[in-house]
């Protein structure tokens, strides 16, 4: 079966379909606006409505194709594709074929499609076939512009592709609203501001705002719905005035409500200018003086302290106006001076001038307090005390006419302040008192200050031996760094002074000392100081003087002669008997065995000689508690290379 643009003869468009077309390419209209064509494909007639060919954005419309069977055979429709331009959007599950709702074979950006099989007869029914789609138009969609629609089908006798048939669809452009914004009064040659609200806010385009019908200035751009314009007029009169929106891409333009604009010739500006003293006192009558410019203006001038009128309006007299005034508190007052205005001038109130109002100052004595001698780089403090205490303010203390450092805040009466003298000599010191609000300076009388050079630091070491015995002398020397140039050291023995003290010779000490007692004893050492030089005191050192010991002798017993690893017997006596104690046997330097345990005074060893030669044997007493150690004198013992084996080695017991 051939294409059925190629076999059907399409008929015109009717005349009343045309007439509706030109509705919809039209302005925007208030209420739908549905369009229909209908044309003859063979023995099918289609016609197809769109039911508002005018909609707004964000309008949905529904585009309606009935197929219409008037003569020949059954047919049957298979596929129904609406198109539709790509800024209308399918409405989901609004497809309907004969009213009943009909779900989609495909869709894209400009149709719709729904498949199936539905027979249209030829005058009998069912003879006419109706598909329904509706679209949401969308804000993309261009204004006043004619935006084409169609249908293409496919059916047993063939297909139908109808490009252009329509109708055509006019998205109306958006209605718009302009307000006026102007104030109610303005001066000739005052700029005012002219503002107009366009809405929506949206909507692009320009002003034109207008006095009657005279054009303001140019066109102004609407920018996030408002356009302003600063205007001054230039004629006295009531001014009225309008804006006019011009419309934009798919908004209609829109004129405001005229407002009155009344214009008034302005009254001539005027500066007031305020002359006042700095300060004043208490109950002291001090001048007020206003001046006006320009000074053929009349009026008042209203002198004021703060908010507070200060006595009534003073008239204006060649521009000038003066009071005079006396403050009953003190502080700091704000002063202005208020011009009522004239015929033909302006008001006008001057800048704010301060006059700080005090009661009369009080009479002050500063007294300055300072040690009577310092040393260079030591820090000492000066104190000055303010009468009366309340006095608030700042002292300057002084070396002569030299500031020491800077001003000192006085706090509750009294300023202090550390300082270090550089330089040895009579510092004339004063402290000058600032004076405060209500206080009068002062200068205390001057005092001297004997500045010296520090004494130089000391330190005393002290050497002693470790132990001492009674009744043995015993050195204690001190040495005093740095070598002072004289002073004495006194040596004790906790508190308790040994000798007189002991004069410094370069830097040095010495003292001989008995000690007269057994026991520990704590020393030290105290540098009296000399000239130039501080005085220091040692570290504690220990001496410790143990109670005598008996003084013993030891005798030593050995053979003369031996054989090598033949056991010899060495024997040892120990005099006076001690109570207990050790003596070691030697070969040379060499111990022979441990030591052996003295028992009532005698201890034995057996020893075998493993070498031939001269061996000198000796013994040495330990010594015990309350007697001496001894040494022996030593004894040769010659061993012969033959003998036994030596298997008794060296054996030690006491006797």
């Amino acid at each position: 079966m051939s294409h059925a643009v190629m076999r059907r003869a399409v008929a015109a468009v009717s005349g009343a379909a045309l007439a509706v077309l030109g509705l919809g390419i039209g302005g925007g209209v208030a209420s739908a606006a549905p369009g229909s064509v209908t044309w003859d494909d063979g023995s099918e007639r289609i016609t197809r409505t769109i039911s508002d060919v005018t909609p707004a954005a964000g309008d949905t419309i529904t585009s309606t194709t009935a197929f219409d069977r008037t003569g020949g055979v059954v047919e049957y429709i298979q596929q129904v594709k609406d198109i539709h331009p790509p800024c209308l959007t399918y409405v989901e599950g609004s497809a309907k074929v004969d009213g009943s709702p009909r779900g989609l074979d495909s869709q894209g950006a400009d149709f719709a499609k729904v498949a199936g099989s539905w027979a249209l007869y030829p005058h009998i029914s069912p003879n006419l076939r109706t598909f329904e789609f509706s679209y949401k138009v969308g804000a993309d969609c261009a204004r006043g512009v004619p935006l084409m629609t169609t249908v293409h089908y496919a059916g047993t006798l063939g297909s139908g592709t109808y490009d252009g048939k329509g109708p055509t669809v006019s998205v109306s452009e958006t209605a718009t609203t302009t307000t006026l914004t102007v104030p109610a009064t303005a001066n000739v040659g005052a700029a005012v501001e002219l503002k107009a609200t366009v809405a929506p806010a949206a909507a692009a385009g320009t002003v034109q705002f207008k006095d009657g019908a005279a054009n303001i200035g140019g066109p102004v751009v609407v920018n996030a719905g408002v356009a302003t314009l600063s205007h001054s007029f230039d004629a006295a009169g009531a001014k009225s005035i309008t804006a006019v929106y011009s419309g934009g891409a798919g908004f209609t333009g829109s004129t405001s409500a005229a407002a009155t604009v009344t214009v008034s010739v302005p009254d001539e500006a005027t500066t007031t200018t305020l002359t006042v003293p700095a300060t004043a006192n208490v109950g002291a009558a001090v001048e007020l003086k206003a001046t006006v410019a320009p000074a053929a203006a009349g009026g008042t001038v209203q002198f004021k302290d703060g908010a507070a009128n200060i006595g009534g309006p003073v008239a204006v007299a060649g521009g000038v106006a003066t009071l005079s005034h006396s403050f009953d508190a003190a502080g700091a007052k704000s002063i202005t001076a208020v011009y009522s205005g004239g015929a033909g001038f302006t008001g006008s109130t001057s800048a704010a001038a301060t006059v700080t109002v005090s009661v009369p100052d009080e009479a002050t004595t500063t007294t300055l307090t300072v040690p009577a001698t310092a040393n260079v780089g030591a820090a000492v403090e000066l104190k000055a005390t303010v009468a009366p205490a309340a006095a608030a303010g700042t002292v300057q203390f002084k070396d002569g006419a030299a500031n020491i450092g800077g001003p000192v805040a006085v706090n509750a009466g009294v300023a202090t302040l550390s300082h270090a003298f550089d330089a040895a000599g009579a510092k004339s010191i004063t402290a000058v008192y600032s004076g405060g609000a209500g206080f009068t300076g002062s200068t205390s009388p001057a005092a001297t200050v004997t500045v010296s050079v520090a004494d130089v630091a000391t330190s005393t070491q002290l050497t002693v031996p470790a132990t001492a015995f009674v009744g043995a002398p015993a050195e204690l020397k001190a040495t005093v760094s740095p070598a002072p140039a004289g002073g004495t050291v006194q040596f004790k023995n906790g508190d308790l002074a040994l000798g007189a003290p002991v004069n410094v010779v370069d830097g040095k000490a010495v003292l001989s000392h008995t000690f007269a007692a057994a026991g520990s004893h704590a020393i030290s050492a105290v540098f009296s100081g000399a000239p130039g030089f501080l005085g220091s005191t040692s570290a504690v050192q220990s001496v410790s003087v143990p109670v005598p010991a008996v003084v013993t002798s030891i005798v030593l017993t050995a053979p003369a002669t031996a054989d090598r690893g033949v056991v010899v017997e060495f024997s040892a006596v120990v005099s006076p008997t001690p109570n207990g104690g050790t003596v070691q046997f030697k070969d040379g330097a060499t111990p022979i065995g441990g030591p052996v345990n003295v028992v009532d005074g005698k201890a034995k060893l057996s020893h075998t000689f493993d070498s031939p030669g001269a061996h000198s044997i000796s013994v040495t007493y330990s010594g015990f508690a309350g007697f001496s150690g001894a040494g022996s004198q030593a004894s040769t013992v010659t061993v012969a290379g033959a003998g036994g084996d030596g298997s008794f080695g060296s054996s030690q017991f006491g006797s």
